[in-house]
């Protein structure tokens, strides 16, 4: 599969695969930003895609960044509809105790490209029974 990048800034890296069979490509931030403990911040990219028909891109959080300083992607997965051609830019929440500094460069997301499946809607009057029926929210136990 090809995907379309459009570099929108000068200084902005293209996303890449870090590693040889990894599933999510980085996504590097354009310029500096701080992030305070609890506060929610819009990071700029600076690329847009164009993403073949029938797929999603999907923004996630890298999971180095979640560990060691408690920041993540708020809208996790975000979503990147194929017919979206702006600036892809990421919500980060900083969950940590400590400020967190973003510098231009820096490696802030992953963007996983996956297929959707559009769902035929049908309006039934009941569902039919299964093995778990309506127990959810902890039913199945620890």
């Amino acid at each position: 599969m090809k995907l379309k990048i459009l570099r929108l800034a000068e200084n902005a890296k293209l996303p890449r695969y870090e590693h040889e069979g990894d599933a999510g490509m980085d996504l590097c931030a354009i310029a500096p930003q701080t992030i305070h403990p609890g506060e929610t911040a819009l990071i700029p990219t600076g690329i847009a895609i164009e993403l073949p028909p029938h797929t999603e891109a999907q923004v996630r959080p890298r999971s180095g960044l979640a560990l060691n300083h408690g920041i993540t992607v708020l809208n996790t997965p975000g979503t990147v509809d194929a017919g979206y051609r702006g600036e892809i830019r990421v919500i980060l929440i900083n969950h940590g105790k400590r400020l967190f500094e973003i510098e231009a460069g820096m490696r802030i997301a992953q963007m996983v490209i996956v297929p959707v499946i559009r769902a035929e809607l049908e309006e039934v009057s009941s569902l039919s029974d299964s093995a778990r029926n309506e127990g959810g929210f902890g039913s199945s136990g620890l």
